[in-house]
């Protein structure tokens, strides 16, 4: 009896937890986040990016004063514009293609507001959704606003390597690298630069000149070189110095040594004569 009476609470627990993520998951369907995007947005292009990749699974909002705009612009004589809008447009209809997206065309007209940036915050506050754009200006509007803004130049900014080819920076030395002549330091991310020429150079601080960038599944690898002061390339590690000697200056007795062999003996004078 007791065992049945075990079962059925673990059964009733289970239908309890099964209902409660359920619960859960409709919660976040029916709660997505709205995010409305302008024309900049659109022709900038990299927001098809962040959804091909699942970065963005949100609800898409294009207003349909943009589609409008873009249209224009599309049918326009400036060739320049025109190729532009053209793929913005085409950049709106990719997006239907990803089923994780929900892609919506808002409608809502604003007769009393004339500007389209002044149209794209009211939608926004309206629709109590976050505006991304790449226009400095709407973005600086919206911020004043209190509009949330998702500007993907910040984005490309935040998510930018953090040492390039050629750039030189101090790092300090914490161990060994996998070849004789490697030293390998850290980065303020974290990121792991392996330095060729620092082996001997553990626990000091070295100038570096990044060689390349390794980016792999577990993470990227910084390679770089050290250099010297007047930024060549050197060795850290300990050995004979390669250096030119510098000649020394002759003593005094060297001297007369070199007079006495340059001045002609008695018998040479006579041969001579």
């Amino acid at each position: 009896m007791t065992i049945i009476i075990i079962g059925l609470l673990l059964v009733i627990l289970l239908l309890l937890i099964q209902a409660q993520g359920y619960t859960n998951v409709s919660f976040l369907k029916s709660h997505k986040r709205k995010i409305i995007l302008d024309s900049c947005a659109l022709i900038d292009g990299r927001i098809i990016d962040l959804v091909r990749t699942g970065f963005v699974a949100d609800e898409l909002v294009i207003p349909k004063f943009i589609l409008s705009e873009l249209q224009m612009l599309a049918d326009g004589n400036d060739v320049h514009k025109r190729e532009r809008a053209r793929f913005g447009l085409e950049i709106a209809a990719e997006l239907r293609e990803y089923a994780w997206v929900y892609l919506t065309v808002d409608e809502t007209k604003f007769p009393n507001v004339p500007a389209v940036d002044d149209r794209l915050v009211a939608l926004a506050k309206k629709l109590s959704a976050v505006l991304c754009t790449t226009d400095y200006n709407l973005n600086k509007v919206a911020s004043i606003e209190s509009v949330k803004v998702l500007n993907i130049n910040d984005l490309a900014q935040n998510l930018r390597p953090s040492a390039l080819p050629g750039e030189k920076f101090e790092v300090k030395v914490m161990q060994k690298g996998s070849n004789p002549q490697q030293g390998v330091g850290y980065l303020e991310d974290g990121t792991m630069i392996v330095i060729e020429g620092a082996a001997k150079a553990i626990g000091t601080t070295v100038t570096v000149s990044v060689d390349r960038m390794h980016q792999t599944v577990a993470g990227k690898m910084v390679f770089a070189h050290a250099v010297s002061k007047a930024g060549n390339a050197t060795s850290l590690s300990k050995g004979k110095s390669t250096a030119p000697k510098t000649p020394s200056k002759p003593t005094p007795n060297t001297r007369a040594r070199l007079i006495a062999k340059s001045k002609p003996t008695a018998a040479r004078r006579r041969k001579l004569i």
